[in-house]
């Protein structure tokens, strides 16, 4: 069925609890400020609507002002939280999946970021490189045949397309696998790391897709879990508030649930995948056939390149 041990990835995990913690209070402060964002617009526009004759109407309005205040913070500080959180803490799990110990007399958090402070230097450059990875993404997805390996029968079009959505979605933590692959390799250039820890996916793209998929739907049953425990406490917080507002609690409970995701279960599914990623590559070497795919399939790739040959004048990296 899958590849990954279940045991062993939560194993990683809890030894990486300093970082499950600190993405627990930074997600879950996200989810608080969306509540409170939520709440206090609502309020308002209430108070503001309460001269007309459909004051709910206003803090609808005011509780989606609210919310989309909060979302533009977040926006524009995902650079920093896949700078200082995601690509630390994914640091610590490929030196703990590469079985070595981490320095004593150091804090967990601060090793990672040291990590990812001396191989890509500036939060920006990181930010920019992961863009391309991502960009790279859906040309292995259409390369690797989509649900065609999977469904080998003519006139299942409809079951093919739900297959392949679900595929795409699947690969979502893709970019954070080959920046784990990136820092694993300790070559002096990034970009060229990068791209050829991307051929080594495409080449083993059926294998990772499977893995990918059962992880996905896994992910997305215990979001749902989440987000019906959810409900209970989010319709208890707005219910302060006027009647048509409850159904903001809806609301709240799919971020609650979002937040748990990215705090917890994103996690295990990058060391879960990530396991699954090196075991699968080990001895290999990228194929120059699916290099050339890639090369011809995606503007992305070929940016990627460019970078790779321009990083250093030109010198290849070296590991």
């Amino acid at each position: 069925m899958w590849d990954f041990s279940i045991g062993k990835t939560i194993g990683i995990l809890l030894k990486t609890m300093p970082f499950i913690l600190t993405r627990m209070v930074i997600y879950f402060a996200i989810t608080l400020a969306f509540i409170l964002a939520t709440g206090v617009g609502a309020g308002i526009g209430y108070g503001v609507g309460s001269v007309s004759d459909s004051p709910e109407s206003f803090a609808v309005w005011g509780g989606f002002f609210g919310m989309g205040l909060v979302g533009t913070a977040v926006y524009w500080a995902r650079e920093w939280l896949l700078y200082m959180v995601k690509a630390a803490h994914i640091a610590v799990i490929v030196r703990l999946i590469d079985g070595e110990a981490l320095p004593e007399g150091k804090g967990q958090v601060a090793y990672g970021r040291e990590i990812v402070t001396a191989r890509f230097g500036e939060a920006n450059v990181l930010f920019a490189l992961d863009q391309l990875i991502k960009g790279v993404i859906a040309a292995i997805t259409g390369l690797i045949g989509g649900v065609a390996a999977f469904l080998p029968i003519p006139g299942l079009d409809g079951i093919a397309r739900f297959a392949n959505t679900v595929i795409r979605l699947s690969l979502t933590y893709v970019d954070e696998i080959i920046l784990g692959y990136n820092i694993r390799t300790k070559s002096d250039n990034a970009w060229e790391s990068s791209r050829r820890g991307l051929v080594l996916y495409a080449q083993n793209g059926l294998k990772m897709v499977k893995n990918a998929v059962w992880l996905s739907i896994f992910l997305w049953v215990l979001s749902i879990g989440v987000f019906l425990l959810a409900l209970a406490p989010a319709a208890a917080i707005l219910y302060l508030f006027p009647g048509e507002i409850a159904g903001y609690s809806f609301i709240i409970a799919i971020v609650f649930a979002w937040a748990f995701k990215a705090a917890v279960l994103e996690p295990f599914a990058i060391t879960a995948l990530m396991a699954v990623y090196f075991d699968t590559i080990r001895g290999q070497v990228p194929d120059p056939d699916w290099d050339a795919k890639l090369m011809g399939a995606s503007e992305k790739f070929r940016a990627l390149t460019e970078s790779a040959r321009g990083a250093f004048g030109g010198r290849p990296a070296t590991a």
